[in-house]
């Protein structure tokens, strides 16, 4: 292969369903003329569907990296977790020359993986550390000085502890707030009550609990304050087990949307359910979220939809807390029983102006869009 068709070809490297939105959308910007292709080291990587073609191997955990579950990686190594990194490894030193530009989408997972296999000159989003809590360890600053080209970071004091550390480290904007992935889907059309919620579960084990449970306090709501619902259903999900879990009847009824998955319905209620790419979609429409999602949350927040959140006791609180010093007041948390999300529901519900002040809070905490364009501008190559 000729150095000149090496340098039109670029690998994207993501670890998380967020992740691979994220990757999938600077990709899809990208001029014609590139030959990129995607691995997506967890999960299906649905998100790159007519985007990419996806390379490598295929892995499954049960968490899907997901680690603000406590146990959540002893328990992925104890089902074979550990068998997922051979083919991993592999793959990634076979690539090793091929690709003129290689881009790191998620946590420092990513970047040990291409240090470990030789891969060097990545450019690496750091979409993982919000720069309200722990910053870059030791460990973390080797890695990425020894790996990385370019680093963008979510946040100027993530970036200027590296820029001290001698790494070329840029902060342009949240690209969170930039890749929200839109879809033919009408949510707006489907209203047809004073408020509407979106529900985000999640995309991993714990999806059709905490959709259960966030069914369970909708349904504990006073039925003047009932709003129309949403549901994102993340790739990989399986809608028939949440409604088996909730007692909603799934219908088959469905639009000429793509992004349309139907409804699922008991007569009293109906949440409307739309495919992940939808997600802007579904915000748009509507004035708060439940959420026990990662990056969706982040997004939520970000447009001003303040997000009511229960704790699991399962949960890593470490991590938990480190997201909370970020996200403030616009995300409300409260206990895993309906009760408490119920009665937070309730309250936003009830309260125009306090919905208002969290969603100004939101997106003060987050910050807004920007860092695609110098993404692009750093990754394109240029002839």
């Amino acid at each position: 292969m000729s150095p000149a068709s090496i340098r039109r070809r670029m690998l994207f490297i993501s670890n998380g369903h967020g992740e691979d939105w994220i990757a999938a959308a600077i990709a899809a910007r990208l001029p014609k003329g590139l030959e990129v292709d995607a691995y997506p080291m967890i999960g299906a990587g649905n998100a790159y569907t007519g985007v990419c073609p996806i390379v490598g191997p295929r892995a499954t955990l049960a968490s899907e990296g997901w680690r603000n579950v406590k146990g959540s990686l002893r328990r992925d190594l104890a089902n074979g977790g550990l068998m997922t990194i051979p083919p991993a490894l592999k793959f990634l030193r076979q690539v090793r020359g091929r690709y003129g530009r290689v881009v790191v989408v998620g946590d420092m997972t990513g970047v040990v993986a291409a240090f470990a296999t030789g891969l060097r000159d990545l450019t690496y989003l750091d979409v993982y550390k919000t720069g309200a809590a722990r910053l870059y360890s030791a460990a973390e600053r080797f890695f990425i000085k020894r790996s990385c080209k370019t680093v963008f970071c979510r946040s100027d004091g993530l970036a200027d502890m590296l820029v001290q550390a001698g790494i070329d480290a840029r902060s342009a904007g949240n690209v969170m707030m930039d890749t929200i992935p839109s879809g033919d889907y009408d949510a707006q059309s489907r209203r047809s009550r004073q408020r509407a919620v979106t529900l985000l579960p999640g995309s991993r084990a714990l999806t059709a609990e905490s959709f259960g449970l966030q069914i369970e306090a909708l349904r504990a709501l006073p039925a003047e304050l009932m709003p129309d619902v949403f549901l994102a259903v993340a790739g990989g999900i399986n809608v028939e087990e949440l409604a088996k879990k909730t007692g909603l009847r799934r219908t088959h009824m469905l639009s000429a949307e793509s992004g349309d998955l139907g409804e699922l319905s008991d007569g009293k209620m109906t949440v409307h359910m739309a495919r992940g790419n939808a997600l802007g979609n579904l915000l748009a429409a509507s004035d708060l979220v439940l959420s026990q999602a990662g990056t969706a949350t982040v997004q939520a927040l970000g447009m001003g939809r303040p997000a009511i959140t229960f704790i699991n006791p399962r949960d890593r609180r470490s991590r938990f807390d480190d997201e909370q010093k970020l996200f403030d007041a616009a995300r409300i948390v409260v206990p895993a029983e309906a009760g408490a999300v119920s009665t937070a529901l309730a309250n936003l519900l009830r309260d125009d102006e306090e919905r208002r002040r969290l969603g100004n809070v939101g997106r003060q905490r987050i910050g807004g869009p920007g860092a695609v364009q110098a993404i692009l501008d750093c990754i394109t190559p240029r002839d």
